[in-house]
């Protein structure tokens, strides 16, 4: 959409997943790449993935599905199926029917006693789970202690605070799918002014992209500042 002297270009390794999309790797992610790509190889029959909203954890998880697939001759995808979604009636057939699945969004608004008898079974009778969440399972507080015991145990990665280059690097993407080129200076303008986290990387370059097609404007510094201030607007607005 937008007209620069210098396009910017991807320079972090990266890796092929959920089609189209690249996932970036840099130290703040390194290590939950390790875990998923050290499968089958786990020291524990079950990891968990966590950090912050948008932070790549299903990204990452669907690196994990491929990775079975491809290792194994799996004819599909392993199943990924919402935590809170479990239910105790459909534990049996999901460890019958799956060697590995993925549990996303743990959190301790769950059916504990089906996540209870879920853990036991992969644990007792072989398999794999990975879990991702936003915190790890050992800060989480949960009311069958039991449960709580045996995921305290469950090895756990953090996708931490991405640095200067994953960000920057982010913000290039986000604008690349949306077909839109930018110039240093938007980007520069973009890590200094920022809230500096995956989830508004992903808000900020959408609010940008809406205000520059409803102006019929190429993207710019003054309207990277009224995308930042619509978004503080916004987040003003929900605490009210």
């Amino acid at each position: 959409m937008s007209e620069t002297v210098e396009q910017l270009t991807l320079e972090l390794p990266h890796r092929q997943a959920l089609g189209k999309e690249d996932f970036l790797i840099s130290p703040c992610n390194e290590e939950a790449v390790r875990l998923i790509d050290a499968w089958p190889r786990w020291d524990f029959f079950a990891v968990c993935i966590y950090g912050s909203e948008g932070c790549g954890k299903t990204h990452l998880a669907n690196v994990f599905s491929n990775r079975v697939s491809l290792l194994t001759n799996y004819p599909y995808k392993i199943p990924c199926i919402k935590a809170k979604q479990l239910k105790l009636e459909t534990v049996h057939d999901l460890f019958q029917e799956n060697s590995c699945l993925i549990v996303e969004d743990l959190s301790t608004d769950i059916n504990e006693e089906a996540m209870f008898h879920l853990y036991n079974l992969y644990r007792n009778e072989g398999g794999n789970i990975l879990f991702t969440s936003q915190q790890a399972p050992a800060r989480l507080h949960f009311k069958l202690k039991d449960l709580q015991s045996r995921l305290n145990i469950v090895p756990s990665i953090e996708i931490k605070a991405p640095d200067d280059e994953l960000l920057s690097s982010l913000l290039i993407k986000l604008f690349m799918d949306r077909q839109i080129n930018v110039s240093p200076e938007v980007v520069a303008y973009l890590l200094n002014n920022m809230e500096r986290s995956f989830g508004y990387a992903r808000k900020i370059v959408a609010e940008i992209d809406r205000l520059s097609l409803a102006r019929k404007r190429a993207v710019s510094i003054a309207l990277v500042k009224d995308a930042i201030a619509d978004l503080a607007d916004d987040s003003q607005g929900e605490l009210f």
